[in-house]
């Protein structure tokens, strides 16, 4: 089991794996094939054929995993080996299914002029990046003129919108993206903001970032790394001049967080 905590799988069904989308399937085509996947997928032959349909580069890994699967499991096994299977993916199932549970979570409750003393979000065009259940874009969104939150997943951008209608305000728009897929145009952004989002290819988001953003304006991350780590991520950022400082998460303890003012 993960530990993870964020949610209770004991009653899910393995099904919800239906509701994955193309970014989930290719995370988890990078994983190792293993057993435990294999006997739940050979049980659930829709889940196997929709992962395919849904990101085809999966094939390869669906294949291997099946290779090793437990083709005749009691039924305490099969269970076993889904409740497996969906607790390492407590934080894309809690996207789909929970998103009201996720923006409960402990380590988001962190001070929120944590981020809006990094800068003036005063009639800026805001940006946030992985946007998620909007915990930086609805800090800021009192000031700026309008905050663009680019979400990749649907059920996350459904529940942006409905947030946005309860909290009354009318200049924040989820758009569908990606941190190297932002759907705006050259230097469109005043800001941009992103949580625990960076990371998974470093040139090619630094490259997008940069694009999108004008001159003279600026990048705000908060990327989740520990604040006494010299992680990989770090180190980058830091190479490409970003300045850095602390914060707190709740449960989680201190934090960095990078800031950088475009120059091209």
């Amino acid at each position: 089991m993960s530990g993870l905590g964020w949610l209770d799988v004991s009653d899910l069904d393995f099904n919800a794996l239906l509701l994955l989308e193309p970014l989930h399937a290719a995370y988890l085509s990078e994983r190792q094939p293993d057993a435990v996947m294999g006997t739940a997928l050979a049980a659930h032959p829709a889940v196997s054929w929709y992962l395919g349909q849904i990101y085809p580069p999966i094939q390869a890994y669906l294949d291997r995993c099946l290779v090793l699967a437990n083709l005749h499991p009691t039924p305490e096994e099969l269970r076993q080996a889904e409740l497996s299977v969906l607790d390492t993916m407590q934080d894309w199932l809690i996207y789909v299914l929970d998103p009201a549970g996720y923006d409960q979570l402990a380590f988001l409750a962190w001070d929120d002029d944590s981020l809006l003393s990094m800068a003036d979000f005063r009639d800026k065009v805001v940006l946030d990046i992985g946007s998620g259940t909007g915990r930086l874009a609805f800090v800021v969104a009192p000031y700026a003129r309008v905050v663009y939150a680019v979400e990749p997943v649907a059920n996350l951008r459904r529940y942006l919108l409905e947030k946005q209608v309860r909290l009354g305000f009318e200049n924040v728009f989820p758009i569908d993206g990606f941190l190297t897929q932002i759907p705006l145009a050259d230097s469109f952004a005043d800001i941009l903001m992103a949580g625990h989002v960076f990371g998974d290819d470093f040139d090619a988001e630094y490259a997008e970032m940069q694009r999108v953003v004008r001159p003279g304006g600026l990048i705000l991350l908060h990327p989740g790394t520990n604040a006494t780590s010299e992680s990989a991520a770090h180190r980058f950022l830091i190479d490409k001049g970003f300045e850095f400082a602390t914060f707190e998460e709740p449960g989680d303890g201190l934090k960095r967080k990078y800031w950088l003012t475009v120059q091209k």
